[in-house]
């Protein structure tokens, strides 16, 4: 069997709030294949956001595993998992967490930069990822002159921009309207394809039709996990390659 982009065993994670116990993730085993897309999705409050971050090193686990690519990852130190991220992993968040100062080009070259890219290759991706996004005519502005679509395309842009291994997304389209949506999908859908290995985190179910498989949370567990049939999967393209939602 091969190696696993991503495995979790008996996951847990639980909050002290108040001095009481409250549990958000409870015993998720959950393993993701190198170059699946798995939505995940479940109520609000469900655990949903917690496993994700969980798996991206951005909040600790309680007790449980989790491996990525076949190295034990929830034992590591803050500064280890930064230099996981900075080599396998790209996060987008729902709330775009951009460096405010500092422009566009500069929040999407960043990533590839830090993961050693040369300063040629990081601008050659950023300008693929911008232009396949809409964006090559906002390389030079700031963050604050974007609207929220604008600013979620970009921090798309910027987790695809060191081509991480595993690519982990928070209710990426949970701000956006439905043309800034597609254009998210888009690009999800043509990185997916070329083999990239996605977890996302959403409640609408057409952005989950667009995954291999949906896995569904309730109260911190897994109440469902299946995989979605092709036929319903592949997204239809509309003119000019768009994809076409489908309800």
């Amino acid at each position: 069997m091969s190696t696993a982009a991503i495995n979790t065993v008996n996951l847990v994670k639980i909050y002290q709030t108040g001095g009481l116990p409250v549990p958000a993730v409870r015993g998720v085993d959950l393993r993701v294949e190198q170059g699946e897309f798995v939505a995940i999705m479940g109520p609000s409050g469900s655990g949903k956001s917690t496993l994700v971050h969980m798996l991206g090193g951005l909040d600790t686990r309680t007790s449980g595993e989790i491996w990525i690519e076949g190295e034990r990852a929830d034992t590591l130190g803050e500064s280890a998992w930064a230099i996981l991220r900075r080599q396998k992993i790209g996060f987008v968040f729902q709330f775009f967490n951009l460096v405010d100062n500092m422009t566009v080009a500069d929040n999407v070259e960043l990533p590839a930069l830090l993961a050693g890219a040369s300063p040629k290759h990081a601008r050659e991706r950023r300008e693929y990822l911008l232009g396949e996004l809409g964006l090559t005519e906002k390389a030079d502005a700031a963050p604050a002159q974007l609207s929220g679509g604008e600013q979620q395309r970009v921090a798309l842009a910027r987790a695809l921009a060191n081509q991480p291994r595993v690519l982990l997304a928070d209710e990426p389209t949970g701000n956006l309207d439905s043309k800034n949506t597609r254009d998210v999908l888009r690009l999800l859908g043509d990185v997916h394809k070329q083999g990239q290995t996605i977890v996302m985190v959403t409640h609408d179910a057409r952005v989950a039709g667009l995954a291999d498989r949906v896995v569904t949370l309730l109260d911190g567990q897994i109440v469902d996990d299946g995989a979605i049939a092709p036929a319903r999967r592949r997204p239809k393209s509309g003119a000019g390659g768009v994809v076409e939602l489908r309800g």
